[in-house]
């Protein structure tokens, strides 16, 4: 079986394909081509000249959706909802992201006020009819959208996720006199409480679906007309992969789904190597990501956003991002201290030392100056750089007005960075109550294995894996992944004994539409994998913890106990005598794809691998000191390489610290040891 994984990122698309027969691996990176998603793939596959014809799976991830949100190259949508409640978009929870900042605006509602339009009819908390829907208001809604040439329409009305019969009327409406159009109603995108983000999630996946459609249409006709004739498999923020089809009409899950991608390569990796918990650790041009995995399990969350204020609660695995990527831009601010971030340089022009005009420094500058990293080999020396751009700019920039001698600023650069990437460690980590002592660091990214060692020896964290292609490891998720759907609803009860029944009838009720969704994708019930989980807090709170269950529902009492384990975990806190809610149930289901196994590499000498040395910067010395280089694709399993050390490679660069040991795994993973 010949499998392609594919990560579409703003800069570069990323390429595996996995010959499980002989075992080959072939990896590229090719230039993304925003205008047309389809021809970057199709591109990466004739590099690496992988006859699509002989291809039996395909998985890829995308950055298209989330491109789409953050430029808001969206189709006009419009949104029918109850009389009164038209400015819910736009009202929000009326929070910022920063309470302090006083001049920065919050974004844009993706509607606008005269695009959202009201009809008269009100459902009760109990799903009891209030008012009748008034269906002429719905014909008159839909001639104002037809005259304004509106084709994509989300419906959201209040209370619908209790009884849908009014959203669904109103979808019959809008088919029959409008039907060009595209509706998708709330209840059926996520049935849930909460007004403002069940609008919000219908109306980014309304907005999303043409923008995906075409590109997924596009890419499956391309594939199509090369011979390629099995599904086409897109990834997403969830975890899994869906088919172009159903991923077409849930168009908001699909964003997210690169980190998403690198995150359960990260897990498989530390599995693969013997690690339960693991840090995920994505450095790439313009950010770093973060994840975290726990016993085996990647941490989800389902409250998230790309534009704050505007939520998607889809499950997504819980990601921070930061702008400390290789071509964010250090900077002096106005109090004369030296900061690094957010702003990058992107990859065009990119850093000085890419010789496209760029003429700020940044923290792949600094690399340069420590000798961290070589320009001649950039990309495995497909890419033109120089050292001395990146000389210029940081002297420039940084070193006289700060006063600082050239190496001190370059030292000083990535210093600052390395803080701001063990704030973000800290956020998935510390902030959650886990201890990053206990955890090793999963390392990827053209630029994550580059930085990850000196993350780990300020977080006093024992290890840090580099798998053989971090550059690509987005890419290699795509193969990881099984088939997924989820499906949420809303359950408002205390958790007693007495609700045992009302709470698996309706456990047993997502669970069947779950199946239905997999059975309809040709998933044979052997293949598939079930996971229940129960939303529950204290009695006054407002969000809630996750606590996973089984069918059949034994007790109450096991699955509150587990509530009050996890919320200690959580937040150092629990009371048993206090009341315990639950407000909502999900149910995942996975149709098992069959996992890839990659072969073991060969042992080697370290004399084969060995390049020579040069002169590299180390904080921890506090000069720069001769440093033995190694080309990663020659180091055999079982091989040593003691630090201070380069490791050098077509998609990324490791660097070895003092004191450090770093050793090959027997499928080729590298194991640094702090």
């Amino acid at each position: 079986m010949t499998r392609a994984g594919i990560d579409i990122g703003g800069t570069f698309t990323d390429l595996i394909v996995f010959d499980e027969e002989t075992g080959t691996i072939e990896i590229t990176k090719t230039p993304s081509t925003p205008e047309n998603s389809a021809k970057g793939v199709i591109n990466g596959l004739t590099k690496a000249e992988t006859e699509i014809s002989d291809l039996d799976f395909f998985s890829h991830g995308s950055t298209v959706g989330t491109n789409a949100l953050i430029e808001r190259e969206l189709p006009r949508t419009g949104l029918i909802t109850t009389a009164g409640f038209r400015d819910v978009h736009e009202i929000r929870d009326a929070t910022k992201e920063d309470v302090w900042d006083a001049y920065t605006d919050v974004a844009e509602p993706y509607v606008t006020r005269r695009d959202r339009l009201e009809v008269t009819e009100r459902i009760d908390y109990n799903g009891e009819v209030v008012a009748p829907l008034d269906e002429d208001d719905v014909r008159e809604a839909v001639k104002i959208f037809e005259k304004r040439g509106i084709e994509t329409i989300a419906i959201s009305l209040v209370n619908a996720y209790v009884n849908g019969d009014h959203e669904r009327r109103v979808k019959e409406i809008v088919e029959a006199e409008h039907p060009d159009a595209f509706v998708c109603c709330s209840h059926e995108i996520l049935p849930e409480m909460f007004e403002h983000e069940r609008t919000s999630t219908t109306i980014v996946n309304a907005a999303l679906v043409p923008v995906v459609r075409e590109y997924l249409t596009d890419l499956a006709r391309q594939l199509g007309e090369r011979g390629y004739d099995n599904d086409v498999l897109a990834m997403h923020s969830g975890g899994g992969v869906m088919t172009t089809d159903a991923i077409a009409y849930y168009a908001a899950r699909i964003a997210n789904s690169g980190p998403t991608a690198g995150a359960i390569a990260g897990q498989y990796i530390a599995e693969q190597c013997g690690f339960d918990n693991a840090i995920g650790f994505d450095m790439g041009g313009t950010s770093v990501d973060v994840s975290l995995t726990y016993g085996g399990d990647i941490e989800m969350t389902d409250e998230w956003a790309v534009e704050y204020g505007y939520p998607i609660m889809f499950p997504s695995t819980d990601i921070k991002t930061i702008g400390a990527g290789g071509g964010s831009i250090a900077w002096i601010d106005e109090g004369g201290s030296l900061r690094v971030g957010p702003r990058s340089q992107g990859a065009d022009p990119g850093p000085a030392c890419y010789m496209r005009g760029g003429d700020k420094p940044t923290i792949t500058d600094a690399n340069v100056l420590l000798g961290w990293v070589d320009p001649d080999k950039f990309l495995g020396g497909e890419m033109d750089a120089t050292a001395g751009p990146s000389r210029d700019v940081i002297e420039r920039e940084i070193a006289e007005p700060l006063g600082l001698e050239i190496t001190e600023a370059a030292s000083a650069i990535e210093q600052i960075a390395i803080a701001n990437m063990c704030n973000a460690v800290r956020l998935v980590s510390t902030s959650k109550g886990y201890d990053p002592r206990d955890f090793a660091i999963v390392a990827f990214g053209g630029a994550g294995p580059m930085h990850a060692a000196h993350v780990a020896e300020e977080m006093n964290i024992p290890n840090v894996i580099v798998p053989p292609y971090p550059g690509i490891n987005s890419a290699l998720g795509c193969l990881l992944v099984d088939v997924e759907h989820d499906l949420s609803k809303t359950f408002v009860a205390n958790a007693t004994e007495e609700i045992v029944d009302d709470l698996e009838e309706t456990l047993r009720e997502v669970e069947a539409e779950i199946l239905d969704r997999l059975r309809a994708e040709e998933i044979a019930d052997d293949q598939i994998r079930l996971e229940h989980e129960v939303k529950m807090r204290y009695a006054g709170q407002w969000r809630s913890l996750a606590v996973p269950c089984s069918l059949p529902i034994e007790s109450v009492e096991a699955i509150r106990e587990r509530f009050h384990e996890e919320h200690e975990r959580v937040y150092a806190y629990s009371d048993r005598d206090a009341t315990v809610e639950i407000y909502g149930i999900r149910v995942t289901g996975r149709g098992v794809v069959e996992k890839p196994s990659f072969p073991e590499i060969d042992s080697g000498g370290l004399e084969d691998a060995h390049l020579g040395t040069r002169e590299v910067y180390f904080e921890s010395a506090g000069e720069f000191v001769e440093t033995d280089l190694y080309q990663r694709e020659r180091l055999g399993a079982g091989e040593t390489v003691s630090g201070p050390a380069i490791v050098e490679q077509m998609d990324s660069t490791v660097v070895v610290p003092p004191e450090a040991t770093a050793e090959v795994e027997a499928t080729g993973n590298l194991i640094i040891e702090i």
